[in-house]
């Protein structure tokens, strides 16, 4: 049988083969010909090849794995010319090709190739490899197979294939997907490589493109993450004056790969091991919005990371701005906004992403980087320029001149893309270049001159010496008031901290004048440390000013934490800390400005959540998403946020969402997993069992909270103090009763149940289970839950039973037999969902931090 992977899941499609028996030999002879009930194995007993059909009396000549089960076709030889007849036979003829007749001794089908006489002692043999080959009896030289089925492929690549072109054969092999799961015929996608300027994958519908892998860099193609993550598979590019070719082969001989291109249009790795004894997908594309050709248009760049899927290139615009915006299409890119000077213009390097699209692309592997540079500047019509191998620094050289086409951004952490220099103006140029004056007037005017020039430069950094120490030697003054209240503990960490922020000091009347004297007016909102206002500063910049209370004893200490944390932090789902105001009796942090407040004041309330539509709620979850993955892995900070909720999610005019206040947040160190603490403190409903009960804080106490989230954004309920049919059961105990009951879409929030996607809704929900599972172990990274919140195709595990956190858990169908080991915890605060604090009236026992 043949199995396809069809969105997400595993579809097996039956083909029923005729009563057939294994002839004790893997070639066929002019006098021994094969059957149609009749099979032949390789002589390893790798492959097996025989006919096959789909019960309409249509047969087909296939091989496929002897020892895998289910079967899994990965060669067809007449796929668009069906036996029908019943006597069919394959057989070599007498001009020594190998032929498929049938009852009638018509070809159906021939391997069609010129022999040179004599045609006799011909024999068609099956290899280990999978390779149907024809050859004369006594030559077994692979260099004089005078036909082979590795030269005419169908819709499976395997190790030992060859994906690309030779000048010997003047054959161009690449792979046709089947015509549908039933259908072996040559369908309407194909995958080879785009042989013209720099060499790449290319996945085709008919004579349109729809996805390309990137040029290979010397390592992989630069546009699939994955393959640098393999280790058992080598990957092998070859590109000479003779031939151009991809392909692979296998480390280990008990590991099974093959490479397909399905008939719905996709690229797939699958990769089988005798442990698992099933085909797991390995990778596909195209799978995410930015694998699609050309979605952001010319000189646009895709980023799934970004809110804004689509962006130019510094230095250029949409070119439809109407459509760019208001239709969100950007098919049409964009254009230069600033004015081209050949002299003058510069290259700014992009960095991490898939080279465009190179078929027009100039080639030259005999120049390094710079000479690339340097040919680059000098042809006005260049574009951009890049290294054409990454294995050895500076090697090889490739150039655009003309419109940069299907550009990806991957993140850092991918490990994908590369480094390409695009030219600007010299108005977008991050850097000016510097400049000599000419030779021209007398010297001594020149000496004057720099004289001038220099005595002025040193006039000013004098100045700008003085006046630096006497801002350090206020700052330094102002922390003081700061470590009077926090002890010496804290003095010599926050010194240093201070010492290595360049972040504003703004004066409290300043800021007492733009918040009107701090009036209940411009109050935004009050939490467990203080107030936040909006203030309006005195050159028009609208702010959120954060002012902690005086009586606050824990306010300073988590003041100097967020401010040693969040202004190390740059991420656009994280909110900016713009400076701060440290005198003796006041203690203000300044924010950017937030219009919509935060995603509370919209969840929970009835008529607001009507702004909240579908499509929005799933973007404000990819937001907070890759702003909780930046926090735990793309930072250079490893930090857990120990507080995430929805009251500190806040959302700017466009409603993208940016984490916010970081007073509880703690660093990780870079091999650091786990941590634990004698003061529990967070929110009564987002808090890990783990967290809450033992102390222990880690990524997946911060997964917890993001689940929780998750669910309320889908149902547009607290976790705590909502109404459902059992007064024991919180949201998500709801949620999982729902689940087990198998009702879940009526989770989803009134408000836009008549227009929701479904499927979308199950993911998140599913995704969300997944990461309020009971036991830590059980809940997927944040990087684990971008990728499947991006994939359309990616199998989401079952979730296990919840963290109900605190309340009697229920028995599941299948209880868990780890013992719970729980650690005391000296003191216990948390923040009820209202402002308020809960306190156990019977605190257990302490121990260490």
């Amino acid at each position: 049988m043949k199995t396809f992977h069809i969105h997400g899941g595993i579809m097996v499609i039956i083909i029923i083969f005729i009563p057939f028996h294994s002839v004790a030999t893997d070639i066929i002879t002019p006098t021994q010909p094969l059957a149609i009930n009749q099979t032949i194995s390789s002589s390893g007993e790798a492959f097996e090849l025989g006919f096959f059909n789909f019960t309409n009396n249509k047969f087909y000549l296939g091989i496929w794995y002897r020892e895998i089960k289910p079967r899994t076709i990965v060669w067809v030889a007449n796929r668009d010319v069906p036996v029908i007849s019943a006597f069919a036979k394959l057989t070599i003829a007498d001009d020594g090709n190998i032929n498929l007749v049938d009852q009638s001794e018509t070809a159906i089908w021939s391997s069609n190739h010129s022999v040179a006489p004599p045609a006799t002692n011909m024999v068609a043999q099956l290899l280990d490899s999978g390779n149907f080959v024809l050859r004369r009896e006594n030559d077994d030289d692979p260099e004089n197979y005078i036909w082979q089925s590795f030269d005419h492929l169908t819709d499976t690549l395997l190790p030992g294939m060859k994906l690309g072109w030779s000048r010997k054969t003047g054959i161009n092999r690449f792979l046709r997907s089947w015509k549908s799961d039933n259908d072996p015929g040559s369908g309407d996608y194909s995958y080879g490589i785009n042989l013209n300027g720099f060499p790449e994958l290319v996945l085709w519908n008919k004579e349109t493109v729809t996805y390309r892998t990137g040029a290979w860099n010397g390592v992989t193609f630069s546009g699939i993450p994955e393959m640098k993550r393999v280790r058992l598979i080598d990957f092998e590019f070859i590109k000479t004056s003779d031939e151009v070719y991809y392909s692979y082969k296998m480390v280990n001989n008990s590991v099974h790969s093959r490479f397909l291109v399905s008939s719905v249009g996709r690229s797939q790795r699958y990769v089988w091991t005798a442990t698992n004894e099933t085909w797991s997908l390995y990778w596909e594309f195209p799978v995410e919005r930015c694998d699609n050709y050309g979605r952001c248009g010319p000189f646009g760049v895709c980023d799934t990371n970004s809110l804004q899927i689509c962006n130019c290139l510094k230095g250029f615009r949409p070119r439809d701005e109407y459509a760019w915006f208001n239709l969100q299409n950007r098919s049409n890119g964009c254009v230069r906004s600033s004015i081209e000077d050949c002299g003058s213009d510069g290259f700014l390097p992009l960095k991490n992403v898939k080279l465009p699209e190179g078929s027009k692309a100039f080639v030259d592997p005999s120049m390094n980087l710079s000479q690339c540079g340097e040919i680059c500047k000098r042809n006005c019509s260049c574009t951009a320029y890049a290294n054409m191998d990454v294995t050895r620094v500076g090697s090889g050289c490739v150039y655009w001149v003309v419109d940069l086409m299907d550009m990806k951004k991957f993140a850092e952490y991918e490990g994908a893309g590369q480094d390409l220099y695009v030219r600007v103006g010299v108005s977008d140029l991050e850097e000016l270049p510097t400049t000599r004056s000419s030779k021209t007037g007398s010297d001594n005017n020149h000496i004057v001159m720099i004289a001038a020039i220099t005595s002025g430069i040193c006039i000013g950094l004098i100045t700008l010496l003085i006046l630096l120490y006497i801002k350090r030697k206020k700052r330094r003054r102002l922390l003081r008031s700061i470590t009077r209240r926090t002890g010496s503990k804290e003095r010599s960490d926050s010194e240093i901290v201070m010492d290595e922020l360049d972040l504003p000091l703004f004066d409290f009347r300043t800021l007492a004048m733009a918040t009107n004297n701090f009036s209940n007016a411009n109050e935004l909102g009050k939490g467990g440390f203080g107030c936040v206002y909006k203030g309006t500063l005195p050159g028009g910049e609208v702010v959120a000013v954060k002012r902690l209370s005086r009586v606050s004893d824990q306010g300073i200490e988590e003041l100097t934490n967020e401010v040693r944390l969040i202004a190390k932090l740059q991420h656009i789902n994280l909110v900016r800390l713009l400076g701060c105001c440290i005198e003796v009796e006041e203690k203000l942090l300044i924010y950017e400005f937030m219009e919509n407040r935060s995603l509370d004041t919209f969840l929970f309330d009835k008529e607001k959540s009507m702004k909240l539509n579908w499509q929005l709620r799933l973007d404000i979850i990819l937001g907070i998403t890759r702003g909780l993955l930046y926090l735990h892995q793309d930072s250079r900070l490893k930090i857990i946020h120990r507080d995430l909720k929805a009251s500190n999610i806040l959302l700017d005019a466009k409603m993208n969402p940016k984490i916010s206040d970081f007073g509880l947040a703690r660093i990780f160190g870079s091999d650091q997993i786990e941590a634990r603490t004698k003061k529990v403190v967070g929110t009564y409903g987002y808090m890990s069992p783990e967290y809450a009960m033992n102390g222990h804080f880690s990524t997946k106490s911060d997964v917890f909270s993001f689940g929780v989230l998750v669910l309320e954004i889908i149902s547009g309920q607290k976790n705590r103090g909502s109404s459902y049919t059992s007064s024991e059961l919180n949201l998500l105990g709801h949620t999982w009763t729902l689940w087990k009951e198998g009702k879940i879409l009526k989770l989803v929030d009134e408000s836009v149940r008549s227009k929701f996607v479904e499927d979308e809704a199950l993911k998140c929900i599913q995704i969300g289970l997944l990461c309020v599972q009971e036991h830590k172990e059980d809940r997927p990274y944040m990087s684990e839950v971008l990728w499947m919140l991006n994939s359309e195709t990616a199998q989401l595990p079952l979730p296990k039973y919840p963290g109900f956190f605190i309340g009697k858990r229920k028995i599941d169908v299948e209880p868990s037999t780890k013992q719970d080991d729980f650690i005391s915890v000296n003191e216990v605060t948390i923040t009820m969902l209202d402002g308020s604090k809960y306190v156990p009236l019977n605190p257990p026992k302490d121990y260490g931090e």
